[in-house]
């Protein structure tokens, strides 16, 4: 790498007034926490990357105890800089001492964090020089461990692979699969030190970024503008860091009690009446369900706040329908606006056009993109009056059809034709000096051009945050039009999307291997505030198998949102459609799901007011655990509930970890006495293994066909709670 030599200028309030070039210097914190403390960075020598920037504003503040927060900024020019819908919060009074040090050094200028308790050396940026340049930020660090995670969303284990890799954060419209960017983008990581303790790092950037792993332990990140804008938590514990994470991004919203229910959906339900077949068949069948969903069949033209008159002609109808049998209705919602319809025949286009809410192309014309319906336009959501126009679309909608919730697709934002149907310019943005590997090849690819303008940027810096921009519009439209709490799903994400919304996984494929790797991706998620999540059970791409959807439908009840989504040309998956002993097998799944709703509704609660996780990673609960540290395969429904699934075709039998401590069978109460150690537990077709740590009281309600009845039941038995006494050793009903 090339040496970029900087000189560290503090200013007055610093102490000093000369530049700084050659000794380290430590920062001793001489004034209150809180308080921002600043220094100028000048370059010595160029850098010889393309528009370079010369100097740098350095801003160090001790937001609290335990998070540290720095920016480097380019003096000479505004750049763009994140804000979070949420904005970040003001710092408060913390009488706590920090839990940290920081160091800073000259040549070459870097910065050196250590844990004030041990002196374990947290961050290290001056293995390697701070690049800054108009299009290309570098900074480096060495890690404190190897066993790093988040960096999402990717097809990875929970662990990231730290041997010479690299990944790609861009929201791209792409089937989960290694090596490529996915839906969402979260530039948080978290990592395991020593004796249970931890710390994260999040830079709030929204460009493109590229984070190369390497087994040193290190990492460096290198984004495509803004500017580097770091927190550093510090914990100590995995639990705290997350809070400290979420106390920026935002924590996550409360959501319905019934959206905890199961969801039932199909691309490929073309009219009411078929819809209403597979609602009445589940029913028929006793299996527990709260939501019909339908894909874009329900729109004419495929044109989103529509509904085709010839087959979904009555679909008001079939809504109130399922209301008054205790059912949700929710559907799908694209962004992409249909430009090609008559004037006057498509009210949403054409009151777009006079409110003026759709991205402009570089030369102020609406951009052109095309998806589901044809042609395209896209509306700003960053553009207040944009907003507006959302909510005022979804209101005559829901005037007509009175939706549960929404399902926001399509949002990264996807289109099929490459940045527009006109092309793009030939221009930096468009093709920057350096593009990190993303599907496609070129940032434009099955997206918007980057030169595309909106109100706040150019679609260059906007483009990880299109679907945070939406969700943050739907869920507040529906909270005004409805008065309730609204449900969203999107598929697109990016930090502080927990507030306003739940995410699924997108197009997954129907295979074991995907099963397995639904866990970690579900828990990275739970790392970055959007506790409610899951992935299409049975899988959404190619046909399952009968013992494949079973033993998805065992580990989909644990998911925190449980829903089945199946492509249109697949073959059927809803549970009814299977053998007898599939479906008790399933049936007993999600009953065992419906027992457990208040305790799972409860978790939300806690995640809602205290940042906690809801599906918990092992080394969360357990993180001097070294065993728990390194587990993806298994996971915990808060502190106390141990889920163990079958993810291999054909077993019948499950090595479970058991982390230290009594933990009991769920189903029989058999208690284990675990030194942390696997144990051998028999797991036949029509068995998910659950288990219950020692002193915690798991509460269970008598399911019911929805949540609107199973609210009304007593809790087991006969009003009692199912409790695991400390100590007893022994199951306690009553």
């Amino acid at each position: 790498m090339l040496l970029l030599p900087l000189c560290l200028t503090p200013q007055d309030h610093l102490g000093a007034s000369t530049p700084v070039c050659t000794l380290a210097t430590k920062w001793v914190p001489s004034v209150p926490l809180h308080e921002a403390r600043t220094a100028t960075l000048t370059r010595a020598t160029p850098s010889y990357l393309p528009k370079d920037v010369s100097s740098l504003q350095l801003e160090v503040i001790e937001e609290t105890a335990g998070c540290l927060h720095l920016t480097l900024k380019d003096l000479s020019s505004p750049r763009y800089e994140v804000e979070l819908p949420v904005g970040v919060p003001q710092s408060k009074g913390d009488s706590q001492e920090a839990l940290y040090t920081t160091e800073f050094q000259s040549d070459p200028f870097g910065f050196i964090v250590r844990r004030k308790s041990n002196g374990r050396t947290i961050m290290n940026t001056t293995v390697a020089p701070l690049l800054f340049s108009d299009q290309y930020l570098q900074l480096s660090t060495a890690l404190a461990s190897s066993l790093v995670s988040g960096l999402g969303e990717h097809y990875t284990s929970l662990l990231l692979d730290l041997n010479w890799t690299s990944l790609t954060l861009w929201n791209g419209d792409v089937a989960p699969h290694a090596d490529a960017n996915l839906y969402g983008s979260h530039p948080f990581y978290i990592v395991q030190e020593e004796d249970g303790l931890a710390h994260g790092v999040f830079l709030l950037n929204s460009n493109a970024i590229e984070v190369m792993l390497q087994p040193t332990p290190a990492l460096t990140w290198v984004a495509l503008g803004g500017i580097l804008d770091l927190y550093v938590f510090l914990g100590p514990d995995p639990q705290s860091v997350i809070r400290q994470y979420l106390q920026v991004i935002g924590y996550p919203m409360m959501p319905p009690y019934w959206s905890l229910g199961f969801h039932l959906c199909r691309w490929g339900y073309t009219t009411t009446n078929t819809t209403r077949q597979v609602a009445q068949r589940m029913h028929n069948a006793k299996f527990p369900m709260d939501v019909q969903w339908n894909d874009l069949d329900y729109a004419k033209q495929r044109r989103v706040f529509t509904f085709d008159p010839w087959r979904f002609g009555d679909l008001p109808e079939m809504v109130e329908e399922f209301h008054k049998k205790g059912m949700k209705y929710i559907l799908i919602q694209d962004p992409g606006i249909s430009s090609t319809s008559p004037p006057g025949t498509y009210p949403p286009f054409d009151d777009g056009l006079k409110r003026d809410v759709f991205i402009k192309n570089a030369t102020g014309h609406i951009l052109i993109g095309k998806v589901w319906p044809g042609p395209t336009a896209f509306p700003d959501f960053t553009n207040p009056e944009t907003r507006r126009w959302w909510e005022d679309c979804i209101r005559d909608f829901h005037s007509k059809v009175p939706v549960d919730g929404l399902w926001i697709d399509m949002n990264e934002p996807s289109s099929f034709v490459q940045g527009s149907v006109d092309g793009c310019p030939d221009s930096d943005l468009e093709n920057p000096p350096y593009t990190p590997s993303v599907v496609g090849g070129q940032l434009n690819s099955k997206t918007l051009c980057m030169s595309a303008q909106q109100k706040v940027s150019t679609h260059y810096n906007l483009h990880n945050l299109y679907g945070l921009t939406e969700a943050y519009a739907t869920h507040s439209a529906l909270m005004k039009i409805r008065g309730k709490r609204p449900f969203v799903l999107s598929r697109s994400s990016y930090p502080s999307i927990g507030r306003f919304s739940g995410v699924w996984t997108g197009d997954v494929r129907s295979d074991w291997e995907q099963l397995r790797y639904s866990i970690p991706a579900v828990l990275q998620f739970s790392l970055f505030g959007v506790p409610l999540v899951g992935a299409d059970i049975c899988g959404f791409e190619g046909n399952t198998t009968e013992e494949l959807c079973v033993r998805w439908m065992q580990l989909g009840a644990f998911y925190p949102f449980m829903r089945n989504h199946n492509d249109k040309p697949n073959a059927p998956q809803e549970p009814y459609i299977f053998g007898k002993k599939a479906q008790a097998a399933m049936r007993s799944a999600l009953n065992l799901r419906y027992s457990l709703l208040p305790f799972l509704y409860t978790l939300f609660h806690h995640a809602h007011t205290s940042a906690d996780t809801v599906a918990r990673p092992l080394f969360i609960e357990f993180p001097a655990d070294s065993n728990s540290q390194t587990i993806d395969r298994q996971f915990l429904w808060g502190s106390s509930l141990l889920i163990s699934p079958v993810l291999e075709q054909g077993a019948v039998e499950l090595a479970a970890y058991l982390p230290p401590g009594t933990w009991y069978s769920l189903h029989n109460g058999q208690p284990f006495y675990s030194k942390g150690q696997y144990l051998l537990l028999p797991a036949p077709l029509d068995t998910i293994n659950v288990h219950v740590r020692e002193g915690h009281i798991i509460p269970q309600q008598e399911p019911a066909l929805t949540t609107t009845a199973s609210r009304r039941n007593p809790f087991l038995p006969d009003g009692g709670t199912v409790s695991w006494r400390l100590g007893l050793g022994r199951l306690v009903l009553g």
